[in-house]
Parts: structure tokens; sequence; C-alpha cells
């Protein structure tokens, strides 16, 4: 539904956020009236709100620009730093793998809003689309970002723990069995040690709705760095895994069906498609070791992202049921640990 601007949307100061669309406005030699601006909320959003904004573009009412309004949510910058967010952000799309920045505000920022489709969970599955997105991820793997090399992983996974330990209830507390994570922490982090491991730039964050796809170019674009950082290649294929059993556009978006996690035959696509992409075709044991590498880290998935929904919880606002959406990814990883670490 499409509502104005003014005063409608939450979270922000409507007169900062009014400046810098009055002055992309200006550079783009239109005449704005702010009466026409218009918001259309996307949903499928999980950490910030996001809204497609328009207006007539030199008044003219059959012609529009089109931007998109990022408002940060609560509690962010318990995830990550948004000053090195925004650098990630700038930097990727200075080298035009992603949406270009057009303005920042103390809530928010206004990007470019990219003219393709945004995957549905459906989507991924698809062996095409699936293949595209494992060259892209590979690419994205590649780039040579600005800042530490050195994989962040499980200190973040440990200052996670910290911080939902420090906010949670006791009920919560043994719920989630707290008391025991931080050395699962260290028995993953032992086990997935002993392998070298292919470190790279990650997205961290690889669900359907941060993909878009162009159809008539077939081309890939990878979207919202927030999670981004380098982290071994295989944990944010499993991400990518892990996140086939999430559908966000429903009325339950917090239930996950991991009877949708992709099959043994789906992932060596993905991963023979991943190793191929740069022209040299991988040796059986390459495929083998790297497959293994990402079951083991839908573990670590499992453990980050389970932290990051009590965390959530306790200081998001936004309509998803963080708790429950915890309690199943911790659930995953009790019930996967034994055959994943098997001997």
């Amino acid at each position: 539904m499409a509502v104005k601007i003014n005063g409608i949307i939450e979270g922000t100061q409507p007169e900062e956020l009014l400046k810098v669309l009055r002055s992309l406005a200006a550079d783009w030699g239109d005449a704005l009236d702010t009466s026409k601006l218009k918001a259309v909320h996307l949903s499928g959003a999980m950490t910030n709100v996001v809204y497609k904004i328009t207006w007539p573009k030199n008044a003219s009412e059959n012609d529009e620009r089109v931007v998109l309004l990022r408002i940060y949510g609560e509690g962010t910058d318990t995830f990550f730093d948004r000053e090195e967010e925004i650098q990630t952000f700038e930097s990727i799309s200075a080298i035009g793998h992603g949406p270009r920045l057009l303005g920042r505000f103390p809530e928010g920022r206004v990007e470019e809003f990219i003219h393709a489709k945004t995957l549905s969970a459906s989507d991924v599955r698809h062996p095409e689309i699936s293949k595209l997105i494992a060259a892209k991820m590979r690419k994205f793997h590649g780039l040579n970002m600005p800042g530490s090399k050195t994989a962040v992983l499980w200190p973040r996974i440990r200052k996670w723990l910290i911080k939902a330990k420090s906010v949670c209830s006791q009920e919560h507390a043994k719920e989630f069995k707290l008391d025991i994570i931080e050395n699962e922490i260290n028995v993953l982090e032992a086990e997935l040690s002993k392998h070298r491991q292919d470190i790279g730039f990650c997205h961290n964050d690889l669900q359907y709705g941060n993909i878009m796809f162009d159809d008539k170019t077939r081309t890939i674009t990878l979207i919202d760095y927030e999670y981004a950082s380098y982290n071994p290649v295989a944990y944010d294929i499993a991400n990518h895994f892990c996140e086939w059993a999430a559908n966000y556009h429903t009325d339950t978006p917090h239930v996950l069906d991991y009877n949708k996690y992709p099959d043994l035959e789906e992932r060596k696509r993905f991963v023979q498609s991943y190793l191929s992409s740069t022209g040299n075709q991988p040796r059986d044991t390459e495929v083998n070791q790297l497959l293994d590498n990402v079951e083991k880290y839908t573990l670590a998935n499992h453990l980050f992202w389970g932290l990051w929904g009590i965390i959530s919880g306790y200081a998001t606002h936004i309509e998803f049921d963080y708790m429950e959406y915890a309690k199943q990814r911790f659930s995953e990883y009790w019930l996967k640990k034994p055959q994943i670490l098997k001997g």
C-alpha cells in the first residue's frame, strides 16, 4: 500500500529525511513537491525497515524518480558497526557490485533502487539461478576490501553470547542452554580449524531477499552488507544453504522448514558451480572437502543466528517472533551436531 511520506514513516525525523530527498531532487533537476512524495513499505526485512520512495520527475505525473529508503532497526549496533557497514557499502558500490549510496541521515539512508526482481524462497532452488548465485558468491568472496582480512566469525559469536546472557531472562538462558554454548563454540572452532580454510569477503546473510535477479541480463546482484566481513567461504555457503529453509513472506515468517534444506545433489551442484566459475574444473577431492566443510559450518550458523534471535527478541519491535526463530536454530544445532561431527 502506498502512503504519503510526511509524518508517516516511524523512526525518522521528517525534516532530516526530506533534506536528503530535496538535495537529490535538486541534483537531478526535479521541482520536488513534498506533498507528492509516496512511500511503499517493502516486506521481508528483519533488521531494518525498507521503503520504495517515489516522486514525479521534473514535475511530470507520467514519469517518476524511484529510490530506496532504509530505516535502521533498533539495537543493530549490537550486531555490527554502522560506520564500518557504510564504508563496506560505499566500497562495494564503487566497484560496481551493488546499489549506490545516495544520501544519509541519522536514522537511515537513501540508496539507488535496483530495478530487478528480488528472489523468492522458491527461486533459490531453481538450478540455473542457483548456479548464478554460486558464481556471484565466488566473485564476492574475491573482493579486496579495505581493513582487516581476519575472519570475524568466532569473536563475533562469542561477543553475541555475552550480550545474549546479559539481556535475557533466567528462563530464556536456561531454555537456550546459554551456560554451555561457550563450550560448544570452542568445540566447533577446534573441529573446523583442523583443515585449512579459504578466507574471503563474505556476505554472511545471503537469504533470498538479499539477492536481486535481472531476468533480461541473467545477472545476480547481492544487496544488504550489514553483516559482511572476512570469514571462511564455507561458512557463507553454509549460511545460504540454511536460508533455503526460510520463507519470510508468509503469515508465519519465523517458521523454518528444514525439509527444504538442499539435498546432496543440490549442494554438490552449487559447490561445483562455485569452484568452476573461475574457469578451472575442480577435482572431486576439492568438491568433497568443501561440501564437508560447509556442512560443519551449518552448526556455526545455527549458533550465530540463534544468538541473534535472542538478542533481537529483546531489542527489536519489528513484527517477527525472534524467540521462536532462535528456538528453531538451536534445536537444529542439537539435532544435527551428532550426525555432522560423528567420528
